[in-house]
């Protein structure tokens, strides 16, 4: 399994669209890419404006290729970029270890 990390800043003000907003693209874009195994959605607290988004996939070609080079990618870009106020930073990790 992959875990996709991105690192998103959003302009001031806009906490409670963009929420919505992306809510509404992992549950109805991103949940139907091959590969999806599930997601978070995580607010810090100490930045407002700043949210992580992470993304099980099965492979990283899931990811990369399978949903990043199909349309599906322009649809869920066209729901969340609006917001944000930088491109977002984005990683691949592989699970090392997991405790119960």
């Amino acid at each position: 399994m992959i875990l996709e990390i991105a690192d998103i800043r959003i302009q001031p003000g806009q906490q409670a669209a963009f929420e919505e907003a992306i809510q509404r693209g992992v549950n109805t874009v991103i949940s139907k890419a091959k590969g999806f195994e599930g997601a978070k959605i995580n607010h810090s607290i100490e930045s407002p404006e700043r949210y992580v988004l992470q993304i099980f996939w099965t492979t990283l070609e899931d990811h990369t290729v399978g949903f990043r080079q199909s349309p599906a990618f322009a649809e869920w870009r066209a729901i969340v970029g609006p917001f944000f106020a930088g491109p977002p930073l984005v990683e691949h990790f592989d699970l090392l270890t997991k405790s119960a």
